[in-house]
């Protein structure tokens, strides 16, 4: 194949008609002149062909200079552990029809190392669902199969909403426009694109499947877990226990990646960074710089989380949060304490500098990110334009520092706050209100700026105000719960 393309698992029923062994001398022939062996020929070729770049020359032309489906045949064998006799017998049948991921064995990876992520932070996005599961289901099930491989590296998976994202899943039928049709019921399960531009890393099921989350039909968990491996760059592996094996089983579902598998995926991208046991959270070397440990990052210490701490911006991404510092970033997904962390450029390669503001516009899955003066919007983890001056939204010149911004999804308004004033931003007409700006303390009772961070969640702003966070009411204008900034990493 010309991309790592995962037609995954190509599933046929056991015992649509009984396979009678053939004699020695015939077996040894190949093929034998009854039905039932033309079917397994035909069958056998279509499966060299596919899995193991088999060129079946015209009927009554032979070309020595291709290798014989014999010797295609013992690839195939070897791959699965099986005798290398180069003959069509009963073990070997069995094998081309068990279920199966539809990736070439022989594809050799090795001669695309640049074919991965060149990020850490990939977005996933789904198109349309299975009528099977019920959508919150697939949700979940899709999550859970990427984080199998974010536990295991440093990768980190975001969801988005938008149909750019890195990894879009689609649950499609027949002929859907990308020259791999599905063919039905018990057929093709699914494919995957590798790591790349455009339909790169996009995964497909055939929703003419039963998708299932038990051990009847087919675990969409446990092909999706496999899928992903391939749309993150990974190959087949011949060892039974990796997810990476060409067939399906019901395998476990805890635990679903071998010690070959992790092994693998770290060689792309890396060992997961590690994070502090929760008796080992993040404390600042005071009363020197917080940050002055001999480089840019937090020192980690056997103590609990310092109270003292403070962020330069959060913001909502998706379904994560983002907590900016200097040039540090945390990423936590759906209220879990499992945190991604590290430098902003790990997730962000075009972003290393400290992030003064940041805010998410859902509509647009894009993100902007405040520095000084200036401002980027982001995608992904993709930068989509140079720099620009934040006088494009309207602030006067005097205006040098954003302090925080947060977006209001169901006004479609950003607030920005600088020092003790506000503007209020209408991001559908994108021009500033025209009272703006506005005195904090005024509109805001009990917040007194100036303020490092907001961010708008679960239908309430939360203002970070030094180590503290107070969540307000906007319709009671009050305050109704203050916290601990350190509570948001789950200290």
């Amino acid at each position: 194949m010309h991309v790592l393309l995962c037609l995954v698992c190509v599933f046929s029923l056991f015992g649509q008609y009984r396979l009678t062994p053939l004699p020695q001398d015939e077996h040894d022939q190949s093929i034998h002149a009854t039905k039932p062996a033309q079917n397994d020929l035909s069958m056998a070729t279509k499966y060299l062909q596919h899995f193991y770049s088999f060129q079946a020359d015209p009927a009554g032309r032979r070309r020595r200079s291709r290798p014989s489906f014999s010797s295609k045949l013992k690839d195939m064998q070897s791959f699965f552990g099986l005798n290398r006799t180069g003959t069509l017998n009963p073990a070997t049948l069995i094998v081309m029809r068990t279920p199966r991921c539809g990736v070439s064995d022989v594809e050799d990876y090795s001669h695309r190392r640049g074919n991965k992520w060149k990020k850490n932070l990939i977005t996933y996005g789904v198109g349309q669902y299975t009528g099977h599961l019920p959508v919150n289901i697939v949700d979940s099930l899709i999550s859970s199969a990427l984080d199998v491989w974010a536990k295991a590296s440093p990768l980190t998976f975001l969801r988005s909403y938008s149909h750019e994202a890195d990894i879009m899943v689609e649950f499609v039928r027949n002929d859907h426009g990308d020259s791999f049709p599905f063919d039905g019921p018990e057929g093709t399960l699914a494919h995957a694109y590798g790591p790349g531009a455009g339909i790169g890393g996009d995964v497909h099921f055939d929703e003419a499947e039963s998708w299932t989350v038990g051990s009847k039909g087919f675990n969409l968990y446990l092909v999706a877990a496999h899928e992903f491996g391939h749309a993150l760059g990974l190959k087949h592996s011949q060892n039974p226990e990796s997810v990476m094996y060409p067939t399906y089983k019901n395998r476990k579902t805890y635990n679903v990646l071998s010690s070959e598998d992790i092994i693998n995926i770290n060689t792309l991208y890396g060992p997961r960074n590690k994070r502090p046991s929760p008796s080992s959270r993040f404390i600042w070397s005071y009363p020197s710089d917080p940050w002055h440990s001999g480089s840019n990052f937090p020192v980690s210490l056997k103590e609990t989380c310092n109270p003292d701490l403070t962020f330069d911006a959060v913001t909502t991404v998706g379904e994560a949060l983002f907590f900016f510092r200097d040039k540090y970033l945390w990423i936590k997904h759906n209220n879990q304490n499992d945190i991604k962390e590290g430098p902003i450029s790990n997730f962000m390669p075009n972003v290393d500098c400290k992030i003064d503001a940041a805010y998410w516009v859902p509509q647009r899955a894009t993100a902007y990110l405040f520095n000084g003066t200036v401002f980027w919007t982001v995608k992904g983890s993709q930068v989509k334009s140079r720099a620009r001056n934040i006088r494009t939204f309207g602030f006067p010149s005097w205006v040098q520092h954003i302090d925080a911004a947060v977006h209001i999804h169901r006004t479609a308004h950003t607030l920005f706050f600088t020092e003790h004033l506000y503007w209020r931003y209408n991001e559908h007409y994108k021009s500033m209100n025209d009272s703006s700006p506005r005195n904090i303390s005024e509109d805001f009772p009990g917040i007194n700026g100036p303020i490092n961070a907001a961010v708008y969640k679960d239908g309430s702003l939360h203002f970070f105000v030094g180590s503290d966070v107070y969540k307000y009411d906007t319709k009671q204008k009050e305050i109704i719960g203050v916290y601990k900034t350190m509570s948001w990493l789950g200290c």
